[in-house]
């Protein structure tokens, strides 16, 4: 059992970083096309400039709120360390990279105490 929780963990590791990834370079090319800064009145409008990103802005702001609280929640339950990185990732890099490396985190507190309790 122990083998599928350390494959998912390092599952959740590798989609976090495709999460990292791929909103860095998003924001790289924002940051190219509307710099010479990253302009966040300007990226807030982008992001609200039509229905459809304005649909996938309210599911993201929807969805990212409901896992922020789940993650908080979770990690007090299971003691996790380090939540402060997940807070300070969330707002830097993206939820894309947070929530599953909080997935990551959380996979191998279990297995750590799942390992303490034998």
């Amino acid at each position: 059992m122990n083998n599928y929780k350390y494959w998912i963990s390092y599952l959740y590791l590798l989609i976090s970083m495709a999460g990292a990834i791929l909103t860095t370079i998003s924001n790289i090319k924002f940051i190219n096309e509307y710099g010479p800064g990253f302009d966040l009145k300007s990226f807030l409008a982008l992001a609200f400039n039509n229905p459809a990103s304005q649909s996938l802005s309210f599911d993201l702001l929807v969805l990212s709120s409901a896992i922020f609280i789940w993650m908080f929640i979770e990690s007090r339950r299971l003691s996790m360390k380090y939540f402060w990185f997940i807070v300070l990732a969330t707002f830097s890099i993206a939820i894309a990279f947070a929530a599953p490396f909080f997935l990551f985190l959380r996979e191998r507190r279990i297995i750590e105490l799942e390992e303490n309790t034998l």
